[in-house]
């Protein structure tokens, strides 16, 4: 398993709760499109899990 994992924002999280709102702003993801590479933490997977739906992860 690699340490670090890629994080693309691909679908707007307008219309969901503020917690995946926060979620979203606490992975560093900004408008749709954009990419983070975070350190591979239970934190960061269990954050990841919560944005499933809007997010596109590669290893």
């Amino acid at each position: 398993m690699s340490e670090t994992i890629r994080v693309k924002l691909v679908r707007s999280p307008i219309g969901t709760n503020n917690r995946v709102r926060e979620t979203v702003k606490g992975l560093g993801l900004g408008k749709v499109g954009t990419e983070r590479e975070l350190k591979r933490t239970p934190a960061v997977e269990g954050m990841i899990r919560r944005l499933k739906h809007l997010v596109e992860v590669q290893n």
